[in-house]
């Protein structure tokens, strides 16, 4: 089990008994990219935005699964004293809540899951594990060299500037990646793998595609539904994978319109 890091917007003790809403990033991803969503959804909700194992700042393991990586989500709930919690995650992380709201039903209240369905998908990151495995640190003092090598490999500057945001300094003259490269790219398998047929989850759940990502289809609604017979299916036109920041203003209004309807808890605690 890994402790998670997290930062948490909206605890408010004058108001103990807000919802609460744990936001899971995607691969090569952090918490720390949900700030912006995360500080606008403060008045209403309770958000932890994690670190998920190997990113981030929370700490390096060898095993990469999602079992493991829910149950690492699970113990941080214990730890929080959270009863239960609507789980939302993009890409890797939506797997990681579609997986803990099969496996934990009962500690999860609702289900988000960001342009990310439970089937399988084909190895599409290969240019970015070669331009990741391309940077010499031992080369590169600063962002701007590892810029440049990554550069060569990938062409779109936004997916350059969110690599970057991995770039750390272990120490004041040395830079690193803070997430772990290496097991990444031994559980690749792992990480876009089909959620198990017979996994199920009969609480609210929202899939978020966007419009231009090929990521889901409309069509694969019938896939959802039989892993989550309340699934429901909502498209952000104009954006692609990471439809959080291509279309912040659409994705936010899709989402709190979903979280308004979920029922109140029926038990007393956080939640």
């Amino acid at each position: 089990m890994v402790e998670l890091h997290a930062a948490v917007y909206g605890a408010d003790p004058l108001h103990p008994h807000k919802p609460h809403l744990l936001v899971l990033h995607g691969l090569f991803g952090m918490g720390d990219n949900w700030a912006t969503l995360a500080r606008r959804w403060s008045d209403d909700w309770v958000v932890h935005t994690l670190d998920l194992r190997n990113h981030g700042q929370s700490p390096w393991d060898a095993e990469h699964t999602y079992a493991a990586l829910a149950a690492d989500v699970l113990a941080y709930q214990d730890r929080t004293n959270l009863l239960a919690a609507v789980w939302l995650g993009h890409s890797m992380g939506g797997k990681v809540a579609q997986w803990g709201a099969c496996t934990y039903p009962e500690r999860v209240r609702a289900l988000v899951s960001v342009d990310m369905a439970p089937k399988a998908y084909p190895p599409h990151h290969q240019e970015i594990f070669d331009a990741l495995g391309a940077v010499d640190f031992a080369q590169c003092r600063s962002r701007n060299d590892v810029d440049a090598v990554l550069a060569a490999r990938i062409a779109h500057p936004g997916v350059r500037q969110f690599l970057l945001k991995n770039v750390g300094r272990p120490t004041p003259d040395t830079l690193a990646w803070k997430f772990n490269l290496n097991v990444l790219i031994r559980n690749y398998v792992e990480i876009t793998r089909a959620l198990p047929p017979e996994f199920t989850y009969a609480g609210p759940v929202l899939f978020v595609r966007g419009g231009l990502s090929g990521y889901m289809e409309e069509q694969e609604l019938p896939l959802l539904r039989a892993h989550f017979p309340q699934a429901q299916l909502e498209t952000v036109p104009q954006a692609g994978h990471w439809v959080h920041a291509e279309q912040p203003e659409a994705f936010s209004s899709t989402v709190m319109n979903f979280l308004q309807t979920i029922p109140a808890p029926t038990e007393p605690g956080n939640s």
